[in-house]
C-alpha cells in the first residue's frame, strides 16, 4: 500500500490550480520532496519543492526529467490541455496533435520513463488525472484523448500492479481552475479534489470519482447509447 510519508513526488502541470494543490498537499502529508514541473517552472517558497523544467510533449524533455529526478516514488500525470471547440471534426491539425501529445502520449511516456525506478522503490504509485469526459464524448478531441488515457491507465495498472506500483485514475467534471473559467455549472474546489485523490492513494484505491458528475456518468455507461446520447435517438427517421 502506497505511503505518502517520506515519498518523493513528481507533479506535472504544477503551476496550475490542481497541480499547486498536489504540491502543497503531498508535503502536508509528509512527502520529503516534490518536483514541481512545468514548461516554465515558477519559484516556490519551500526548500522541499524542486522546480523542474518539463514539456510533456517532448520525449527528450521527459528523458531529461527522469534523469534529473531518479528518486521519484510517486508520479502524478496532471498536465493537460483543452481546446475550446467541441466538434471533433472542427479541430485544427495542431489542436488534435497537441491534445493527443499532451493528454495521452505525454503521460504514457512519463510512466514508461519512470517505471524502472518506481518498480525498484517501495510503496510507489502513479496518479493519472482523467476526466468525466473520458466516459462522455461531448468535448471533441478532449474527450477522445481522456478516454484514451483512461484505457492506457488500465493497461498500466495491469502491468505494474504485479511489480508493486499502484496506479490510480482520477475522474472529475469541472474544477474551479483557469482551464474551466468559461464553463457554466458547478465546479469542484481543486483543494477538495486533491484531498480526495490523496485519500484514495493512501487507501490503495484504484479509481477516484471526484464529483457527482463523474458518479452519474459512470453509472450510465451500461445504458443503451440512445439513452447516454439522446441526440442519436432524435436523428432516426
Amino acid at each position: 500500500m502506497p505511503t505518502l510519508d517520506g515519498a518523493v513526488v513528481l507533479v506535472t502541470g504544477a503551476n496550475g490550480g490542481i497541480g499547486t494543490q498536489f504540491v502543497h498537499q503531498f508535503l502536508a502529508r509528509g512527502a520529503a520532496k516534490v518536483y514541481a514541473t512545468a514548461r516554465t517552472p515558477r519559484t516556490w517558497d519551500d526548500e522541499r519543492i524542486v522546480p523542474l523544467t518539463l514539456d510533456v510533449t517532448d520525449p527528450e524533455s521527459i528523458r531529461a526529467a527522469a534523469q534529473a529526478a531518479p528518486d521519484v516514488t510517486v508520479l502524478v500525470n496532471n498536465a493537460g490541455v483543452a481546446v475550446s471547440s467541441a466538434g471533433i471534426l472542427t479541430h485544427t491539425d495542431e489542436e488534435i496533435r497537441t491534445s493527443v501529445e499532451t493528454n495521452l502520449v505525454g503521460p504514457l511516456l512519463l510512466a514508461r520513463a519512470f517505471a524502472p525506478q518506481l518498480v525498484a522503490a517501495q510503496d510507489a504509485a502513479i496518479v493519472d488525472v482523467h476526466s468525466a469526459m473520458s466516459w462522455y464524448a461531448v468535448a471533441g478531441i478532449y474527450s477522445a484523448t481522456k478516454a484514451a488515457l483512461w484505457s492506457a491507465t488500465n493497461s498500466l495498472r495491469l502491468e505494474l500492479a504485479p511489480q508493486g506500483v499502484h496506479v490510480v485514475g482520477v475522474h472529475v467534471g469541472w474544477v474551479d481552475t483557469a482551464m474551466a473559467a468559461g464553463a457554466d455549472g458547478p465546479k469542484t474546489d481543486p483543494a477538495d479534489l486533491v484531498t480526495t485523490v490523496l485519500d484514495a492513494v493512501e487507501a490503495d484505491e484504484y479509481e477516484v470519482l471526484g464529483d457527482e458528475t463523474s458518479v452519474q456518468v459512470k453509472a450510465g455507461l451500461s445504458a443503451p447509447l440512445e439513452v447516454v446520447y439522446p441526440e442519436l435517438a432524435r436523428t432516426r427517421p
